[in-house]
């Protein structure tokens, strides 16, 4: 499957497939944002809205196929799509939520960032993967650019509660199932696209959405002013649209393309244009610590991609 004719000994679909994974991750790290630009809004009414507008959209573009992919969605299928949408959208986003919220957001993001290297050892065990042996280097590689990012992070501020690292743990196994059910799914459905799959998935994500519209809009409305509601409107929207419509579509279209061994370290992509968008959000260079941070992820990836090579 992965025969080397491309760039580094790769072939041209995993090149693409690279491709797909560091787009979506550019997409991705705009989530972290959106927080930055809508003040006075919970982290709650954010999910919801971008959930609720994630549906929206997906049910309007998948529309015009939909006589035809109701033929190959059996019972298996729809139940993978209700459990892609729990594991990979809401119930990822409520422990995400109650991590920060409990533990602060340096001590999420760190046990977050621990998403490579547990999807990247998922993999490894598949059959025909690349021998664990050859992805070490990429794994320290990546377990030192954390490490940089942890050093960082909790010297500006405590350590969390007991109860939000629990709660960030948890967000790490859903989104890692999500991440090895998605690509293994892909792997063997016929007759529907990564981009047709991913909508799939928005208009189930949309639906369970509705039952977050409650206590987020109903709940706890807050005082919000109607521009700021029009502003919120516009916000979750872009984000449906750039990360969950699109940045999911490439994340379909790259884990079609790549070994999941692989396929992890795309991951850090997310965490690496996040930083990257801070940054330029603070107006301020990356501090010693943070530029190390960043190479080392990027050479984790680097030397992960260089494992793969001839691998088919």
């Amino acid at each position: 499957m992965y025969i080397a004719t491309g760039a580094g000994g790769l072939s041209r679909s995993t090149l693409l497939g690279i491709g797909a994974g560091i787009a979506a991750g550019a997409l991705w790290g705009l989530v972290f944002l959106a927080p930055e630009l809508a003040p006075g809004f919970l982290p709650i009414q954010l999910s919801a809205g971008r959930y609720l507008a994630y549906g929206l959209v997906a049910a309007i573009l998948i529309a015009p196929a939909w006589g035809r992919l109701r033929r190959h969605l059996g019972w298996p299928a729809w139940r993978s799509l209700i459990w892609l949408s729990l594991t990979g959208n809401i119930v990822y986003y409520l422990f995400l939520a109650n991590a920060v919220q409990l533990g602060g957001v340096a001590m999420a993001s760190i046990v977050i960032g621990l998403l490579p290297i547990a999807v990247t050892l998922v993999g490894s065990r598949d059959r025909h993967a690349v021998p664990l042996r050859r992805l070490l280097p990429s794994l320290l590689l990546s377990g030192a650019g954390l490490a940089c990012i942890g050093w960082e992070s909790l010297s500006a501020s405590g350590p969390g509660s007991a109860a939000g690292l629990a709660c960030a743990f948890g967000a790490l196994v859903s989104w890692t199932l999500f991440a090895v059910h998605n690509s293994r799914w892909l792997a063997r459905i016929e007759g529907i696209s990564p981009h047709e799959w991913n909508l799939l998935v928005g208009v189930v994500t949309g639906l369970m959405a509705l039952a977050l519209a409650m206590p987020a809009f109903v709940l706890a409305p807050g005082a919000h002013t109607l521009p700021a509601w029009m502003q919120f409107g516009a916000l979750v929207t872009t984000v449906a649209i750039l990360c969950s419509v699109v940045g999911n579509a490439l994340w379909n279209h790259a884990s079609r393309a790549l070994p999941l061994s692989l396929m992890g370290q795309m991951i850090v992509f997310e965490t690496i244009f996040a930083a990257l968008y801070g940054f330029l959000w603070e107006a301020r260079w990356p501090s010693g610590f943070e530029t190390a941070a960043l190479a080392l992820l990027v050479a984790g990836v680097v030397s992960c991609a260089s494992a793969h090579r001839g691998a088919h």
